[in-house]
Formats: C-alpha cells, sequence, structure tokens
C-alpha cells in the first residue's frame, strides 16, 4: 500500500485537475449556447437558399451553369471535411473521420480518385497523416466564423469542379441534433440536381424571369449556395463541438470526484494501519517491560 504522503499528493493532483475540468465545462456551456444561436441563425438563410437552387435545377433556363450539370461517369470526388481545431471534444472527430474513411474506403473500391479540402485542424492532420490528397485546408476559425474566411478554400475545391478535376463534391460534418447528440454526416454539395435536393413540391417544373441577364444571377447564387451550405455546415459542428466538450468535461469531473473518494479511502486505511502499528508497538513495550 503506498504512503500517505504519496496518496495525499495524489488527492491534491485530481482534485486540480477537477478544478480545470470544471472550469472547462462552465466555459464549453457558454460558448455552446452563443455556437447554437449562431448555428440557429444560420438554418433558416441555408434551407431557403437550398430550396432556391433545387427550383433552379429543375428550371429550364436558358443558360446551365456546370453545377447544374450531372456527369455520366463520376472519376474523381471532391470531399470537404469540416472538424474541430481543438480536442477534448469527446468521441465527435472520431466518429466523424470514421465515417469519412469509410465513405472514402468504398470511394476507392469504385476506383474513384479522392481530393479533399480539410476545414479544422483534427480534420487537416488527420488526412495529412492518412496520406489523403489535400487540395486546400483552413485552420484557426475561432470561436465565431466568418463566410470571409472560408471562401479560400472553398473556392479551390469549386474551381477543380468546373476544371473537370472532380466530378462530385461532398461535405461532411457533424450534425447538431441535441446537446447529447451529434450525428456524423455526409451530404452531396454537387452537381446540384433535383435528385440531391429537398424539396416539397418534388417534380414540378420551375422557371424565371433573370434580371439583368440568367449567366450573372444563375453563376453568384450558385457560388452563394455552396457558401452558405458550408458555413451551416461549420455553425452545425461547432455547436456540437462545444455540445460534445461540456458533456466530456462534466464527465471528467465526475470521475475524478469518484477517483478522490476512492484515494480518500485508502488513504483513511493506510493511516488507520499506521495508528494500530503504532498502538501494537507501544503495548507490546510496555508488556516486555
Amino acid at each position: 500500500m503506498a504512503g500517505s504522503k504519496e496518496i495525499r499528493t495524489k488527492i491534491k493532483s485530481v482534485e486540480n485537475t477537477r478544478k480545470i475540468t470544471r472550469a472547462m465545462e462552465m466555459v464549453a456551456a457558454s460558448k455552446m449556447r452563443k455556437a447554437q444561436d449562431r448555428m440557429r441563425a444560420a438554418r433558416p438563410y441555408a434551407e431557403k437558399i437550398r430550396q432556391v437552387a433545387s427550383h433552379l435545377a429543375r428550371a429550364n433556363p436558358e443558360y446551365k451553369h456546370p453545377f447544374l450539370v450531372h456527369r455520366g461517369s463520376i472519376k474523381n470526388i471532391g470531399v470537404i471535411v469540416v472538424t474541430s481545431d481543438k480536442g477534448l471534444c469527446g468521441g465527435l472527430n472520431t466518429n466523424l473521420l470514421r465515417k469519412v474513411i469509410g465513405q472514402m474506403k468504398d470511394w476507392e473500391k469504385q476506383g474513384r480518385g479522392i481530393k479533399v479540402c480539410a476545414i479544422g485542424n483534427k480534420g487537416f492532420g488527420f488526412m495529412s497523416r492518412v496520406g489523403a490528397e489535400v487540395k486546400s485546408h483552413l485552420t484557426g476559425l475561432g470561436d465565431t466564423p466568418h463566410v470571409e474566411k472560408l471562401i479560400g478554400a472553398i473556392k479551390v475545391m469549386l474551381d477543380a469542379y468546373i476544371a473537370g478535376e472532380i466530378d462530385a463534391l461532398h461535405v461532411c460534418y457533424n450534425n447538431f441534433v441535441n446537446t447529447m447528440k451529434q450525428e456524423p454526416t455526409v451530404a452531396q454539395l454537387l452537381p446540384l440536381t433535383p435528385g440531391n435536393t429537398l424539396d416539397e413540391h418534388h417534380g414540378a417544373t420551375w422557371d424565371y424571369i433573370y434580371e439583368p441577364g440568367a449567366k450573372e444571377v444563375v453563376d453568384e447564387l450558385l457560388v452563394r449556395y455552396i457558401e452558405s451550405l458550408v458555413y451551416n455546415a461549420v455553425t452545425e459542428n461547432q455547436a456540437s463541438e462545444q455540445s460534445a466538450r461540456m458533456v466530456a468535461m462534466k464527465a471528467a469531473s465526475d470521475n475524478a470526484k469518484n477517483v478522490i473518494g476512492e484515494l480518500k479511502l485508502v488513504y483513511n486505511k493506510a493511516r488507520q494501519a499506521a495508528i494500530t502499528k503504532e498502538i501494537s508497538e507501544i503495548v507490546g513495550g510496555a508488556a516486555a517491560v
């Protein structure tokens, strides 16, 4: 059994760790509320522009944007992987990357090449370690993401799609369901066809009058469509990250409390054993005299 001094030192160390995890839990709870507000603010715009893009995919304009053209054979696939910059958020990143790797293996079995855009330090580090072809990456978004920071990394993938280097584009992120549940999600962004959009008027035919012209309007709209969906994925992932971190830190604090209780029990047993031994030695010495 360890000595009383070693046990006291260990108890003090665990108590200090518990203070840190408690502080991180409260910070994550505060950030989680702000992240959820940003996520809820971004959702209506993303849903509305998704509907407009869905209508546009069913329309018959005089100008057909490359994003609306479905390519017969898909040889290369682009993947935008959204993860967190920091850890200590449970299995959030692990579950997402496991799903992404499983999907990438399926594509590789079909003979398709894969090019990756990594948003977040964890995803960038993982993709670099597994040897994936990373065309662009973005780290250090902070607690408040901005579309302006995302545009550069996204544009690399969009340019590759227009140039024919990739034939489809997917985004992978953690979808926020509630504080206790986050779902790893893989969604197709391009090509934008009626088959991969959600619309309550499925099968309807849409058409628009464009001012000043179809090319100007459609080009601008579809780029904004992709940017808004990726931004929405980032806000969903950040809300999931803060929720997962709060839950993980609460579990760590509870575990530390249990460990402290067990160590105090061991310490009391060791102290009582030492006292008993001293009493026995005194009694034995008195009996000998």
